[in-house]
Parts: C-alpha cells; sequence; structure tokens
C-alpha cells in the first residue's frame, strides 16, 4: 500500500511539475536545421545556435506570429514565419544551401571573448558564435583583408574593432 501511495504521490508531482514547466500564456520553438550551428535569429534577435534548440531544449516565444531566421556564412539565409499558439511546441526544419567556396589566400580569426554564445559578426554579417573560433583547433578561417568586426555577448555591450587577417596568420579578437 505504501508503495502504491509513493508511485501515486510520484506521478502527482511530475503532473504539478509539466503544468508548471509549460504555462499556458507560452509557446515554443525547436529547430532541426542542417547545419545545426547556423545562427537563429527570432525577429531579428539572435538567440543561439540552430543545434540548441533541437531535441532537449527548446526555445519559449510569446504565442503569436514570428519571423524567424537562419544564418551560417557558408550557406543561403532561411526565413520563414512561424504562427507559435500557447501552450504547444512548434519545430522548424531546413536544409540549408551550400553557397560555393570562397577563394584564398586565407588567415585565421580566433575568439577569446568568455560568452560562448557571443555572435560573431564579419562586416555586419552573423558568422557563428564565439565559442566556434576560442582555441588552436577552432578558428574563422577568412580570405585575406580588412574587415569590421563586431561581437555582441547576450548580455551587455557589443564589441566593435577593425581587423586585418593575413595570409597563413592567426587574428585574436579579444
Amino acid at each position: 500500500m505504501l508503495r502504491t501511495l509513493g508511485i501515486g504521490a510520484l506521478s502527482l508531482l511530475a503532473a504539478g511539475t509539466a503544468l508548471v514547466a509549460q504555462p499556458s500564456g507560452s509557446a515554443w520553438l525547436k529547430t532541426n536545421i542542417d547545419p545545426g550551428r547556423a545562427g537563429v535569429f527570432v525577429d531579428g534577435k539572435y538567440v543561439g545556435p540552430a543545434g540548441n534548440f533541437g531535441v532537449a531544449r527548446k526555445y519559449a516565444l510569446p504565442p503569436g506570429s514570428h519571423q524567424v531566421k537562419f544564418v551560417d556564412p557558408r550557406y543561403e539565409e532561411f526565413s520563414t514565419t512561424v504562427d507559435l499558439k500557447a501552450g504547444q511546441t512548434t519545430k522548424v526544419s531546413q536544409k540549408l544551401t551550400e553557397k560555393p567556396k570562397p577563394q584564398g589566400p586565407f588567415g585565421a580569426l580566433r575568439t577569446t571573448v568568455p560568452e560562448k554564445y557571443a555572435a560573431v559578426y564579419i562586416n555586419d554579417l552573423y558568422y557563428g558564435h564565439a565559442g566556434e573560433f576560442n582555441n588552436s583547433t577552432q578558428k574563422l578561417m577568412l580570405p585575406v583583408g580588412e574587415y569590421d568586426l563586431r561581437i555582441e555577448p547576450p548580455t551587455g555591450a557589443p564589441k566593435s574593432q577593425k581587423i586585418k587577417i593575413e595570409a597563413g596568420k592567426t587574428f585574436i579578437a579579444k
């Protein structure tokens, strides 16, 4: 009897937790985007890489119509409008179309920004998040030239600087 009572109480607790975790005033967005490192922009705001909102996580939004854009510099952008309903999860799935590969010579950009999901922009185009370019084996390869670099952390002020990428060298942004 005690065991049955324990299972019943556990069931009630789980049901109560589900109600708290999914308030009726919220809606959720999940993504299945190839490539998963594509940046997700909702109503013009960067919210993180698409892979973050796949199986285990979802992004909470108010119900209603939202513009969603997926950006990766190696692929054509994809935009769609989603109509989110209160208490429901909407999933967007898309395989992005690959762009032609850039021509070298190349240099590299590394970031040392502590905010892993800070958005990295080159000449006002989203290129990824800081965690993708933060060590000697993870760097952004760019054709030789001068660029405007902007790094926008999820909270706090963006940092901008002019950078020069040289052939065979790595520029480290702080």
